[in-house]
């Protein structure tokens, strides 16, 4: 449970960095390069997901509460929504109109399906971190950012193509999920 732990804590504390210690974040781009800060920081991103996969995997799982007979069909969607999220934040689409930060956003769905699928406590708490993570993250992303400009409407057609850009990878997911998380999904 320790390599979980210590797994979100890193994760964290990697994605806060850029907004809590911004003057020192700014020394080491200056004093290393961006090439090299960004590359430690994607090491360290590598780091706590490793930590995070192992330690889920290590650990027994203990039922903590027993999922209801909807969740896992929920979870499902909530997943799917998180993959159009995703890719609705790489490109330019009206959902940007409506969500300031729709992949941290799909991080938190992604996360609520999870919780609502897995009742144990290992999934309680790497999927409940990651969405107390993802919400900090939102704040204090506001804060640093001030108000928000909503970016101008676009033609429809690109968020129909968000739409199913996201599916499709969504499709994959799922297919290769027992593989890449060990977890099967019925």
């Amino acid at each position: 449970m320790i390599f979980l732990i210590a797994g979100l804590l890193l994760w964290s504390a990697i994605h806060f960095f850029p907004a809590l210690a911004v003057q020192t974040r700014a020394n080491l781009i200056t004093r290393y390069g961006q090439p090299s800060y960004k590359g430690f920081f994607a090491l360290l991103i590598i780091c706590s997901i490793v930590l995070m996969v192992y330690g889920w995997r290590s650990v027994d799982a203990m039922l903590i509460y027993q999922p209801f007979a909807w969740s896992k069909g929920a979870a499902y969607v909530l997943v799917l929504l998180t993959f159009i999220l995703f890719v609705a934040a790489k490109r330019r689409t009206n959902i940007k109109r409506i969500l300031r930060h729709p992949q941290l956003c799909g991080v938190i769905l992604w996360s609520i399906g999870h919780l609502l699928a897995n009742g144990d406590h290992r999934s309680l708490i790497l999927f409940a971190g990651i969405g107390v993570w993802a919400l900090l993250e939102i704040i204090l992303i506001n804060r640093r950012a001030g108000a928000w400009a909503k970016p101008e409407p676009v033609p429809v057609r690109s968020d129909l193509i968000t739409v199913v850009i996201g599916t499709i990878l969504y499709l994959v997911v799922l297919k290769l999920h027992p593989y890449l998380s060990g977890a099967t999904l019925i």
